[in-house]
């Protein structure tokens, strides 16, 4: 309710996307990675600080510092204004070391941590939970992920915050704007704790299908030598950027953000790798953020 006419513009456009039939697009092969530039922000001098992307990160703890960091630091290189990273004392003053960009809250391990992360809530668009979390503590997380449900945030589940899904599924299934980010191990454990019986290890599109449906149609994306990603309708497959493959106009816009990630990702470790071959670190990765979003999203 609060868009700029840019904003707006943009909506329209999406919503005029969506609601053309594949006839219209007169048998055009239109890439998803298109869908994707169609909303990437552009850039201009009109706008004030915080309107291009304020994002929450709720990870970090003594022995994982790391994590939250990337997940943060790529908010920000992607072209997001602000990153707030919701972590531990301990960690704390490690992240705010590995970049002054930050905004670093050491309120985890806070008596009153579920009430310093909702302050901030209102002025965040969107939330990722799980990196570098931990596996303690499920009430804090349940409630965080709840109030930020009531507020209608996307938010994204990786890593530790997996694990909290596996062992109460419930505090994101059918939030439509949630998305989970599991690799294959992570994957499985969910998919055996919702299905009470062994992954049919042959065939990863149809379970992934069937785990995106069996969490209330969320869209759910299993990382690995091709990304795979469903709403429970159909799946998707990531493997390069850029495919040639046709797609449904018709396409959730939580898919559409999760392709959009893998295939920067992807991206940006082909080059890093292209230059550095086996000594290839998730740093190095980072440095190739800017180049691969001009390359994927902005010629």
């Amino acid at each position: 309710k609060n868009c700029n006419a840019h904003c707006k513009n943009k909506i329209l456009m999406l919503e005029r996307y969506y609601s053309l039939g594949s006839s219209s697009l007169g048998g055009m092969d239109d890439d998803i990675v298109s869908l994707v530039k169609s909303i990437v922000p552009p850039l201009t001098s009109k706008k004030h600080k915080g309107q291009d992307g304020r994002i929450g990160i709720i990870g970090g703890c003594k022995d994982y510092t790391g994590a939250p960091y990337f997940a943060a630091i790529s908010a920000l290189k992607v072209g997001g204004d602000l990153s707030h990273v919701f972590c531990t004392k301990d960690a704390a003053t490690v992240i705010k070391s590995y970049s002054p960009e930050l905004i670093v809250h050491p309120v985890l391990d806070s008596p009153n941590a579920v009430e310093e992360i909702e302050k901030w809530l209102p002025r965040l668009h969107g939330l990722v939970v799980g990196p570098g979390l931990g596996r303690e503590d499920f009430l804090l997380k349940t409630e965080v992920i709840e109030r930020s449900k009531a507020r209608d945030i996307p938010i994204v589940i990786d890593a530790d915050g997996l694990w909290l899904v596996t062992h109460q599924p419930s505090v994101i299934q059918g939030y439509q704007k949630g998305i989970l980010t599991p690799n294959f191990m992570e994957f499985t454990r969910l998919f055996e704790a919702l299905h009470h019986e062994p992954m049919n290890s042959s065939d990863h599109q149809r379970s992934v299908m069937q785990l995106s449906a069996a969490m209330g149609n969320l869209t759910l994306v299993l990382k690995g030598e091709q990304d795979l990603i469903s709403d429970g309708s159909k799946v998707y497959s990531c493997s390069v950027e850029g495919s040639g493959r046709r797609f449904d106009p018709h396409i959730n816009p939580s898919v559409v953000a999760a392709f959009g990630a893998c295939s920067l990702t992807r991206q940006c470790n082909n080059q890093a790798f292209q230059r550095h071959g086996r000594s290839t670190t998730t740093s190095d990765m980072i440095q190739e953020i800017s180049p691969a979003f001009r390359k994927l999203f902005e010629n």
